[in-house]
């Protein structure tokens, strides 16, 4: 029977167990997006995870809309991001850079333009920005003209992260962002070849992964999709439409691995009655399936055993423990998180979780 802590591969990535850490915005940068020397720190106490998945990470100014997130476009970042994968590989560990255009849910006075999305329907709530929360704005319609250009900046950013020496990429696709409001039609209004089908609605997705494959290697790429439920006012009328398309798309392209967020009812930071669609993409997609959210060592490891998910990502629980994967493994209690000190910019909350041999 596998377990958790069994090696996995991951594409070109020898992931030496199934417990992977997942993307965390966390906000430490500069106000010009470059990482910060505590990130190299924070990311090192966590390198015993079978592989880290990097916060998400701008490909360029237009998408990245997150106070204190660090982006991939420029030289200084490329530095930045060097230094903490030296320390992620000095102890060990794995890490890929997840490329990120947040769409609709920048703002304005963030990246000094109005933000795109399929279509020109305005996320519901607040965008986070330098000067406190704001209401998020109306989109304009990203033009089929800027599609190329577009897929340019993912190149870019692509080849930027393995120079600062990530050993791959993940697309985020999932999560209300650009590339999941282009998949979902309760943003989707779209009546060119990138609107209407579910087909047509998968297609800038394929053509991101395409490109992606294309400039740094189908075996360094994975993707992360959030198939079920509302995620920051982005969702479908009908998921399993939509999503297994997009699962066989990924599939053929030879992707190292696709994560899945997927709600449950209960969810403790964000939930859906839409029931997972994790067995319907399971057989489309035939590559590394990593599922995610609320899991416990237990569920994880009966995920696993269900024949469905080939490894786990955890978020939160590895934000507070950065031995997660050794007191997985000896059932060693977990510290709790504290919330208030997410997206704060010093240590606290970040790099003092202790781990086991420091507690007393």
């Amino acid at each position: 029977m596998t377990t958790l802590f069994d090696p996995i591969q991951l594409g070109a990535i020898d992931a030496p167990n199934r417990i992977l850490m997942a993307p965390l915005t966390r906000a430490r940068g500069t106000r010009d997006h470059v990482p910060t020397p505590i990130m190299a720190d924070y990311y090192a106490q966590r390198a015993g995870a079978g592989l880290i998945i990097s916060e998400a990470i701008g490909i360029s100014r237009q998408g990245l809309g997150w106070p204190y997130a660090t982006g991939l476009w420029n030289q200084d970042q490329v530095d930045g991001w060097r230094r903490v994968t030296d320390a992620v590989h000095d102890a060990g560990g794995r890490i890929v850079a997840q490329l990120w255009h947040m769409g609709r849910l920048v703002h304005s006075s963030v990246t000094g333009e109005q933000p795109v999305s399929s279509s020109p329907v305005a996320a519901p709530g607040h965008a986070h920005t330098y000067e406190g929360n704001k209401d998020y704005e109306t989109p304009r319609a990203l033009a089929v003209s800027e599609i190329p250009h577009l897929l340019d900046t993912y190149a870019t950013a692509a080849r930027n992260a393995i120079a600062a020496g990530f050993d791959g990429v993940q697309l985020h696709a999932a999560n209300g962002y650009l590339i999941d409001e282009f998949l979902r039609n309760g943003v989707n209004a779209r009546d060119d070849d990138y609107g209407g089908s579910p087909e047509n609605r998968v297609r800038l997705l394929r053509e991101v992964v395409g490109t992606l494959t294309s400039t740094i290697g189908a075996d360094r790429t994975g993707v992360r999709l959030s198939p079920n439920g509302n995620t920051q006012g982005t969702d479908d009328s009908d998921p399993q439409s939509v999503f297994p398309v997009a699962a066989q798309a990924l599939d053929a392209l030879g992707i190292a691995f696709l994560e899945l967020r997927e709600l449950k009812p209960h969810g403790t930071y964000g939930a859906s009655e839409v029931p997972p669609l994790s067995p319907i993409i399971r057989q489309r997609y035939r590559g590394p399936l990593i599922l995610n959210s609320d899991y416990t060592g237990e569920t994880a490891q009966a995920a696993l055993d269900s024949g469905i998910a080939d490894g786990i990502a955890f978020g939160r629980p590895f934000l507070a423990n950065p031995d997660l994967v050794e007191r997985l493994r000896t059932g060693a209690p977990l510290n709790d998180w504290d919330s208030k000190t997410f997206y704060t910019q010093g240590a606290e909350g970040y790099t003092d979780y202790p781990a086991l041999e420091t507690v007393a």
